[in-house]
């Protein structure tokens, strides 16, 4: 039985619509413990599907410090620090904020000698419309930074492009064996076996810092889904 592998790599950019999802029971794997016979020519593919969904909110992470000669004033400034980014928020996040227990630590300031320093985190998620606002906010405050931001996806719109995304994956394999069976001068094309693998939705970071200029939520990165397949077809 003669043996082809290929591999097929696509990108896809566009957004994409809504797509019904596709239900595939997987055939006994001819690598498995019950293999299917192929009596013609085995021809292995490698498909891979990729694009962007749809951006609607961001989640985010920004840092709190407060810096002082003792411990005690230390943690009161932040506090007063956190007091006033919660208020600076309110109208813009969506949620809940999430504030974890604050650390404190000394350290060399030269000729200040040692302080104290006390830091926390500011975690939530604000719709795309607030993004521009919410880094200029974090710009203004004192002892508040940016550590990064995450897109993410609108609601069902990952399950969606993922369901498109098999389909176009299996056509282009389908389409790939066809076109191989009709070079080779051979005339049927059945799928044995559908693997797919190292699939899922990629979130990019962004990291930034406050700048005078706006900044554009078209501007970040989008999250991602990607589709792998492993097909094997049998050409007679």
């Amino acid at each position: 039985m003669p043996l082809l592998r290929s591999v097929a790599l696509g990108l896809s950019l566009l957004p994409l619509s809504a797509a019904p999802a596709l239900a595939v029971m997987p055939p006994t794997s001819g690598r498995g413990p019950h293999p299917i016979a192929c009596n013609g020519t085995l021809l292995q593919l490698q498909v891979q599907r990729q694009a962007s969904a749809a951006v609607d909110a961001f989640s985010f992470t920004l840092g709190v410090e407060a810096e002082a000669a003792s411990k005690a004033v230390a943690l009161s400034q932040l506090d007063g620090r956190l007091a006033e980014l919660r208020a600076a928020l309110a109208p813009i996040v969506r949620g809940r904020l999430i504030v974890p227990a604050p650390s404190t630590y000394r350290s060399s300031s030269g000729s200040s000698g040692v302080r104290e320093r006390a830091s926390t985190t500011v975690s939530g998620v604000v719709s795309k419309t607030h993004y521009n606002r919410l880094i200029q906010t974090a710009g203004r405050l004192p002892g508040v930074s940016v550590r990064g931001f995450r897109s993410e996806a609108a609601a069902g719109s990952e399950a969606s492009l993922r369901d498109r995304l098999l389909r176009d994956a299996l056509d282009d394999g389908q389409r790939q064996a066809e076109a191989t069976a009709d070079a080779l001068g051979l005339r049927s094309v059945n799928l044995l076996r559908i693997d797919q693998r190292g699939d899922g939705a990629i979130r990019p970071m962004l990291n930034t810092m406050a700048a005078p200029r706006g900044f554009s939520p078209d501007e970040a990165p989008q999250p991602s889904e990607s589709v792998n397949l492993a097909l094997d077809y049998c050409l007679t």
